[in-house]
């Protein structure tokens, strides 16, 4: 239940911030701020976790509180920016966990296994390409932040007062952050796990199989290995 509202939630805010940068219109910023409240907090206050309930009327006061202002827009241009590089960081920060990097720890969990027991070449394989997801995100998160810089209007430049030395428009923004952002990060899994296929046959089949045992290491699992 809670995955699916936040999964529905992530979709709503990508269409609402779109929206509201093709349009300028600040009721579209206002109601992605709120699908992101929605799809932040949706977990918690699924499981009725406390922190979720306290968190929910400040977050809505605070939406409320830029929509008055006429700054519901800014938020938006920073979410993209936080999200990607939230999960780059996470990446980059297991290649010294003591439990393995995270791909390190999915295998294992696929084959059944523990990071220690896995084949050298797993783990080898595994190591580089959560550091490689790492330095992808870290880019992409770079990307996201300077296109917000000199998007027009609103951007965060014009926003601090500054002339951005060149600028695009709110929309082109949008169309990378909130859309071709998912695209790249898709991609990149497709060719990877095209590539993970040829480099060890025989350990995969489909594609969508894939993601089917993906899912099926469960909640549980999920939660632990954001940790």
């Amino acid at each position: 239940m809670g995955l699916a509202l936040t999964l529905a939630m992530a979709v709503a805010y990508a269409a609402l911030a779109h929206m509201a940068s093709a349009t300028l219109d600040d009721r579209y910023a206002y109601a992605a701020l709120l699908a992101l409240v929605a799809m932040m907090l949706a977990a918690g206050l699924v499981a009725r976790r406390a922190w979720a309930w306290v968190a929910l009327p400040l977050s809505l006061l605070a939406c409320h509180l830029l929509y008055a202002a006429g700054h519901a827009g800014l938020p938006l241009l920073l979410a993209p920016v936080v999200f990607v590089a939230a999960i780059a960081w996470l990446f980059a920060r297991s290649l010294r966990a003591p439990r393995g990097a995270l791909i390190t720890r999915i295998v294992a969990a696929l084959d059944g296994s523990t990071p220690d027991t896995l084949a050298p070449e797993l783990v080898s394989y595994s190591r580089g390409l959560t550091a490689g997801w790492a330095a992808a995100l870290g880019v992409l998160g770079l990307a996201n932040l300077a296109l917000a810089m000199v998007a027009e209007p609103g951007g965060l430049l014009s926003s601090l007062g500054l002339r951005a030395p060149l600028t695009i428009t709110r929309e082109q923004w949008s169309l990378f952050a909130n859309i071709l952002n998912y695209g790249i990060v898709g991609g990149f899994f497709a060719i990877e796990f095209a590539w993970r296929k040829h480099r060890f046959p025989g350990r995969h089949g489909s594609f969508v199989g894939f993601l089917r045992q993906m899912a099926n290491l469960g909640p549980a699992f999920w939660r632990d290995f954001l940790r």
